[in-house]
């Protein structure tokens, strides 16, 4: 993959959010090389053994350990094919907290006790970095969910099977692009919705990515047809997504509604393009309800979280978004750290109900890119089967 642009637009009008601001600098931190890393590294081997006096050989040794440890586990992902990440800026958020742990032990804790609750605690914040980057990105989560949209009536009558994908933030085949399309083939949906970000960060401008893309999406097919819609103009850059959609069996909702005919009855289905610009797209979106007739059965399909309000107040049925990864990045009992919504945790993940709306916030499937790491804890990815009764 070639290297990535750091000319990145803005992600709302005009400016971006604190989260963007972080990715791109992050992006600029992986431009360190190994060998820049190494005058670093022996810095921060310095700093952490510096507090413990009489044991700073001990402590030196353990903090060139788990350094070794954390960064071949980084570096390892791309050659295994799992993840292409920079190496530098997870590692050094690693380290980051490796050396505040070893300050504030030597403080609270100055002796050998303080030093093997040190190692202890660096045992486990690298076996869960492991865990975050190679095993759970990958465990691919399929979530049933059912609601009765009046489209079975009438005894024997199936429901339509609706497959909701978000997030794909594609930069290379993996275990779990496989893990997606082995569960499309299994599940066998009546019908797909796709709800934006089909690139990572990382990838949005190489041409490999880009046709591996294509080359994916073109796999998703169903009786009723694929409906897709733009998610963040940062990753869905106007200039590049119509080209990868070009010429596939995919249908693009811009700013549209299409009729789903199913069993004699009509499903709706309203596509916005996300903007980010809040007040543009609820506009958008009140504009597109209006050509909708009253009272049938209404799936809205936008990229974020955050016009359930006025959608709960125009009585759609169901609204399917993403955007959030369920925060990607997720803490015990606390839940996501970011979520990139205007709500911030309001709409994290998964169902929401508000009047007759229900809201599902998917975890998507992919990682946002940059030098950010390629890693979920506690947000594992997913897609979601819908029965539309």
């Amino acid at each position: 993959m070639t290297q990535p642009t750091f000319e990145i637009p803005p992600d709302r009008a005009g400016k971006s959010r604190f989260l963007h601001r972080l990715f791109i600098f992050t992006g600029l931190l992986s431009r360190i090389s190994p060998v820049e890393l190494l005058p670093i590294s022996a810095a921060v081997v310095a700093i952490s053994c510096w507090p413990w006096h009489a044991h700073r050989v001990t402590a030196a040794i353990l903090s060139a350990l788990f350094l070794l440890v954390n960064g071949g586990m980084l570096a390892l992902l791309p050659i295994a094919g799992r993840s292409w990440g920079p190496v530098a800026p997870p590692l050094l958020g690693l380290t980051a907290i490796q050396l505040l742990l070893s300050w504030l032990l030597a403080w609270l804790m100055p002796g050998q006790s303080g030093l093997v609750l040190w190692s202890i605690l660096n045992g486990a914040l690298t076996v869960v970095a492991g865990y975050a980057t190679w095993l759970e990105p990958f465990r691919l989560q399929v979530t049933q969910r059912s609601i009765n949209l009046g489209l079975t009536a009438q005894t024997g009558e199936r429901p339509l099977r609706l497959l909701h994908i978000s997030d794909l933030h594609f930069e290379g085949f993996s275990p779990r692009e496989a893990a997606l399309l082995e569960a499309v083939e299994t599940l066998a949906p009546d019908l797909i919705v796709l709800t934006g970000d089909y690139l990572n960060l990382s990838s949005v401008h190489d041409p490999a990515s880009q046709a591996a893309t294509r080359e994916l999406l073109a796999q998703l097919k169903a009786p009723l047809g694929t409906y897709a819609i733009i998610g963040s103009p940062a990753v869905d850059v106007p200039e590049i997504i119509p080209r990868i959609f070009a010429g596939l069996p995919i249908h693009w909702l811009s700013n549209q509604t299409t009729a789903i005919k199913w069993q004699g009855r009509t499903l709706w289905l309203i596509g916005v393009e996300c903007t980010l610009s809040w007040e543009k797209d609820r506009q958008l979106f009140q504009k597109l309800r209006q050509t909708v007739p009253p009272k049938s059965p209404t799936i809205l399909l936008y990229h974020t979280p955050d016009l359930m309000p006025d959608v709960a107040a125009q009585g759609i049925d169901l609204y399917l978004a993403g955007h959030t990864h369920g925060g990607q990045l997720r803490l015990p009992l606390y839940g996501a750290l970011f979520t990139s919504s205007r709500w911030g945790k309001r709409y994290e993940m998964g169902p929401y109900r508000e009047a007759a709306t229900t809201l599902y916030v998917s975890r998507g499937l992919g990682m946002e890119g940059l030098g950010a790491p390629r890693a979920r804890f506690l947000a594992p990815p997913e897609i979601i089967l819908w029965e539309l009764g």
